[in-house]
């Protein structure tokens, strides 16, 4: 969430940056008007709160000296009424407030490219080169079918449309590379390892973002009352492991490798990557996720875009990383990195992982701050995340990009100690 009061000092500058993302946010300046009514009301009822008590004061001694008090008790009534009116305004000042508020996304960064879509997102680098077939190549889906290790069909049957089943080695190759990544982010890149719960409650998903913006994007379970959602990102429960929380500063950066399945209902996205496992409703994914000092942020940021490219380069597969622009950013981050993996049969790049810093908005969001020393007013953490990366588009990369003319799939080397094989036939 953003500060109003950041807001209030730099109203046309805020308004400016956000249109940026393609949407129109003068809303803000009404926002600003209801903040100053609040604060003038709030000062008002302060007022006639600090009256009352003097009249009551007045009261308890005038009764003492056995003197008629209802003419000051009719007003210190009268009073009451007026500060209860008051403060309902207040409130109801706050409430409207708080929801513009929830509803407005961060600010990009100066330095995010300005665009209405993706078209618009830069490229940085790119790592490797694709390799150049001397046979026709199959997709994911043909080969995964073929060799049995991939069953659409049955997952349709099951669930629905957007549903795999892992089969045989297929089941193996995802487990595999759930275990080297977080072997590899755990042993080699100091993050520590969390399995959180697969449902999450309202108070998460609004701390997050995901709320009330995106509800139609939720998938809800159990009862109106309970109000659960199944985890649509590890960011979301991963995040919220300190929400309320008044951490350490000697212990920041603290950093989690979390993995979850993750739930998506893809709203809005019809008729868009239907074919295989690029969209699916239920995907498997390993989330990093850093909680850091403001000053160290964007230092962090680049460090965890290195520990995602990681993996891609220990499998071998050609990438690149790509700035997202104003238009393309997420709603709660001010500067994502995605890295886009090579996918033969569609001979191009298709995003992998996400890397975002959202800066201070979702733990304002949260109510997640820190203390440098016990001396030390508290402060809002800044928070990071990013894929480490999405298992079942990394299976997609691994079975197209190692693929044989004979249709079997070569395993990667890093990943044979886990597969105990080399080859997928």
């Amino acid at each position: 969430m953003l500060d109003i009061r950041y807001i209030r000092d730099n109203l046309e500058e805020v308004i400016k940056r956000l249109n940026t993302r393609g949407q129109d946010f003068t809303y803000l300046k009404e926002v600003v008007a209801k903040d100053a009514l609040r604060r003038e009301l709030i000062n008002k009822a302060q007022s006639l709160k600090n009256l009352r008590n003097v009249k009551s004061k007045e009261i308890g001694a005038l009764a003492r000296k056995g003197e008629s008090v209802e003419e000051l008790k009719t007003e210190v009534r009268n009073l009451g009424e007026e500060i209860r009116v008051l403060d309902e305004k207040i409130k109801n000042f706050e409430n409207e407030i708080k929801e513009a508020l929830l509803n407005t996304p961060n600010i990009p960064q100066e330095d995010v490219p300005i665009g209405v879509d993706e078209t618009a997102n830069q490229v940085i680098y790119e790592v490797g080169v694709p390799r150049q077939f001397d046979f026709k190549i199959k997709d994911h889906v043909e080969l995964g079918e073929s060799l049995d290790i991939l069953d659409f069909q049955r997952a349709t049957k099951i669930a629905g449309p957007r549903f795999v089943i892992d089969k045989g080695f297929g089941a193996r190759l995802e487990r595999a590379l759930i275990q080297f990544m977080m072997d590899l982010h755990s042993e080699d890149h100091g993050y520590k390892e969390v399995i959180p719960p697969y449902i999450i409650n309202e108070e998460s998903m609004i701390s997050t973002g995901q709320f009330p913006k995106f509800v139609a994007d939720s998938f809800q379970v159990g009862s109106d009352n309970l109000k659960w959602y199944l985890n649509p990102t590890a960011e979301v429960p991963t995040i919220n492991m300190h929400r309320d929380e008044i951490l350490n500063g000697s212990n920041l950066p603290i950093k989690y490798v979390s993995f979850t399945t993750a739930f998506r209902s893809e709203a809005g996205s019809a008729g868009r990557d239907t074919r295989g496992m690029l969209r699916l409703h239920q995907f498997n994914k390993v989330e990093l996720i850093k909680f850091c000092k403001p000053e160290e942020s964007a230092e962090e940021l680049k460090k965890m875009v290195k520990d995602s490219e990681r993996v891609l380069q220990l499998l071998k597969i050609p990438y690149r990383v790509v700035t997202l622009s104003t238009g393309d950013l997420g709603f709660s981050m001010a500067i994502t990195y995605d890295i886009e993996v090579w996918i033969p049969s569609q001979r191009t790049y298709r995003e992998i992982a996400s890397i975002s810093n959202a800066l201070d908005y979702q733990a304002r969001r949260g109510n997640i701050r820190f203390k440098r020393d016990q001396e030390s007013k508290t402060e809002y953490v800044h928070t990071l995340n990013g894929s480490g990366l999405a298992v079942g588009r990394t299976m997609i990369a691994i079975i197209e990009n190692y693929q044989n003319e004979d249709g079997t799939i070569t395993i990667p080397d890093v990943l044979i100690p886990y597969m105990r094989q080399t080859l997928i036939e």
